[in-house]
């Protein structure tokens, strides 16, 4: 599949449960997490991140987080990756989820970003 999800969580038990949530509905699209910090203590790394983007097999990813320092940390990603990252100021599972589904079943990038319009919440 072309397009993929990235989930940034500042807690591993957050973004595995997203994770396991929209695989329910998105069987086929590529989903990377990353979430909490290497001992299990809350927050986010650039390290993380940046292996989630790598780790996902689409070249182009749907980012979606938690907090305002996992946004900090997904923009520098972003700035290091080749592939192209598409960041959402979105409510996490809401966003998540529904991107996730219109992935499954084709929906053009553009369609998607017009469904997350209403849960932007920052």
């Amino acid at each position: 599949m072309r397009n993929g999800v990235v989930i940034v969580s500042h807690v591993k038990e957050i973004g595995e449960g997203v994770d396991r949530l929209i695989k329910e509905v998105a069987k086929d699209v590529p989903i990377t997490v990353a979430a909490g910090l290497d001992q299990g203590e809350v927050g986010t790394s650039f390290e993380k991140i940046m292996d989630a983007f790598e780790k996902n097999s689409a070249q182009t990813l749907l980012a979606f987080y938690d907090l305002g320092s996992a946004k900090m940390n997904l923009e520098m990603a972003i700035d290091m990756t080749e592939k192209e990252v598409l960041l959402f100021d979105t409510a996490l599972v809401e966003s998540a989820y529904t991107a996730a589904a219109l992935l499954q079943v084709d929906t053009p990038i553009d369609a998607i970003k017009e469904q997350l319009a209403p849960l932007k919440i920052k």
